[in-house]
């Protein structure tokens, strides 16, 4: 579990292919703290620490990962957002976040408004029902408010503001039009949908 508060930028620097993806990822955590099978949420994807060293860890990136994350997510140089995992007595700053991406947006515009920037980001039409302005969402692993909502006939369309503090702690500074964001809907609504459906 993890509250979608990013905690470091890391960035891709090597990349092996064993069957899955070895992807070793910089850092400034401390890695000491860090334990081998640790979880580690990279721009939204649950991932297990398999290797470690000073300044660095390693994960592996199965085929069905690769296939539902952002295009050019594991690529060298990336730069990801990272989150360790919830403890027990941790302030729960975001939302529940469990790292599993639902399907990938699509950013339409990004806009200077004020000091803040405005994205505005597309989704698939059959998500519209988990998306609600003033609902929380992950995007690339970072807990997020929709501002509104607007679905149109090829699918959603919502916005999001990042305020400068969060555009420095996470990779939103360097997000542009075009760009794939991994996104995770809200376990609340994902719960409420089922129900819902049920009760039909």
């Amino acid at each position: 579990m993890f509250t979608g508060i990013i905690t470091d930028i890391g960035t891709i620097t090597a990349l092996e292919d064993r069957g899955d993806l070895r992807v070793t990822i910089a850092t400034a955590y401390d890695m000491a703290s860090v334990a081998i099978g640790a979880s580690i949420a990279c721009s939204g994807v649950c991932l297990t620490v398999v290797e470690k060293r000073e300044g660095q860890f390693s994960v592996d990136v199965s085929a069905e990962t690769r296939r539902r994350t952002a295009p050019g997510q594991w690529t060298m140089g990336r730069r990801l957002n990272l989150e360790r995992a919830l403890k027990v007595g941790d302030e729960l700053g975001g939302h529940i976040v469990t790292g599993h991406v639902d399907t990938v947006g699509q950013v339409l515009t990004r806009t200077p408004e004020g000091a803040s920037t405005r994205f505005e980001i597309a989704v698939p039409a059959d998500f519209a029902p988990f998306v609600a302005a003033k609902g929380s969402i992950a995007l690339d692993g970072a807990s997020l408010t929709v501002n509104t909502v607007e679905d149109r006939a090829d699918g959603t369309v919502f916005t999001i503001n990042i305020i400068p503090h969060t555009a420095e702690w996470t990779t939103f500074s360097t997000t542009k039009r075009g760009d794939g964001l991994n996104i995770e809907i809200d376990t609340l609504a994902r719960y409420l949908a089922r129900m819902r459906q049920f009760a039909d």
